[in-house]
């Protein structure tokens, strides 16, 4: 190899003398991420438990909406015998149908209005009934008219009678035309009462005081009293109504629980919407059938009290009090 060749291999003098410290830092850099990453990755019996800031381990439980009930156990600690979650509905639900088929004039009222005992909420087309009452009146007239000659014709057949110029035949034919006439004008009468009868129908009333929960039909829409079949054919109810003031709890409650609820047990009964609020309550109804498929039986809890904060159809808790005589015994026990 020729010197010139030697030289250009040879490395720079400020190469050789690099620093190394820079590969050493990369080095403990590395082991320490490996040991972090070791630290926060190996299981513990915690993990299945993790919190995010305050947030509480929750219970789990089997929601109203599920085919069972939410039941919390925790209430047997203390007067709760059972806790329970179930949706909050009207006791009473009243469908406002017409009494003969009509079409619908005018409504009063739209969803969520208050509604007063006697107050008119709907209006059905009279025009009919009313060109008929016209009709009526004018036949009544003409039988006014018809009484009137036919009582003249009986006082002077009568008369005549009495002197032999009638015959009695003639007196007792005069007679029955005036009970004939009368008998008409009854007979219309009672025809014109009918109509006055029909009229007053076309005015639907509100029969409670309450609240209206839907509204079924809208102006111009023919109404019928039944149904006919089919899901096609007129509405058979105009509105819905129910009492704001008497609401219940309607609960599917397991089979396993039966034994904790009894008729007129105390409840406490709180919304899901706002668990701050609490209501009494009592078990008003326990069904005399249970559900096969689901395995539960319906009860209903009356609240005693509510308020604007109980809300039909929105879920609630209900808290089923154990016996006071069962209270006093644990009581005296200890």
């Amino acid at each position: 190899m020729k010197p010139e060749q030697a030289n250009r291999l040879k490395l720079d003098e400020e190469v050789r003398k690099r620093p190394k410290g820079a590969v050493g830092l990369i080095f403990v850099l590395v082991l320490l991420i490996t040991a972090v990453a070791i630290y926060f990755g190996w299981p513990r019996a915690s993990d299945s438990q993790r919190l995010i800031g305050d947030e509480k381990p929750k219970e789990t439980v089997v929601g109203a909406a599920t085919n069972a009930p939410a039941v919390s156990r925790r209430g047997e600690e203390g007067d709760s015998v059972l806790t329970v979650s179930g949706y909050i509905v009207n006791r009473e639900r009243i469908e406002l149908s017409p009494r003969f088929q009509g079409v619908v004039k005018w409504i009063g009222v739209t969803k969520g209005d208050s509604v007063t005992n006697g107050q008119v909420v709907v209006l059905l087309d009279d025009t009919e009934y009313r060109a008929r009452l016209r009709e009526t009146d004018g036949r009544m007239a003409v039988a006014k008219v018809a009484l009137e000659k036919a009582e003249l014709i009986w006082t002077r057949t009568r008369e005549l009678a009495k002197v032999n110029v009638e015959s009695k035949q003639a007196e007792d034919e005069a007679r029955l035309a005036v009970d004939s006439a009368k008998a008409s004008i009854q007979e219309i009468e009672g025809q014109r009462e009918l109509l006055l009868t029909y009229i007053d129908w076309t005015v639907i009333r509100s029969p409670i005081n309450g609240v209206v929960l839907e509204k079924l039909v809208d102006p111009n829409e023919l109404v019928v009293p039944q149904s006919f079949g089919g899901t096609r054919g007129p509405s058979t109810a105009l509105i819905a109504l129910a009492q704001g003031d008497d609401l219940q709890v309607e609960i599917d409650l397991n089979e396993q629980d039966l034994a904790k609820v009894y008729l007129k047990q105390e409840c406490k009964v709180s919304p899901e919407a706002y668990p701050d609020k609490v209501y009494d309550g009592y078990v008003a109804e326990i069904a005399p059938e249970a559900n096969r498929q689901k395995g539960t039986l319906q009860i209903k809890v009356q609240v005693r009290a509510p308020d604007k904060f109980l809300t039909p159809e929105l879920s609630a808790k209900v808290q089923f009090l154990r016996k006071p005589d069962s209270k006093e015994k644990a009581v005296s026990k200890q």
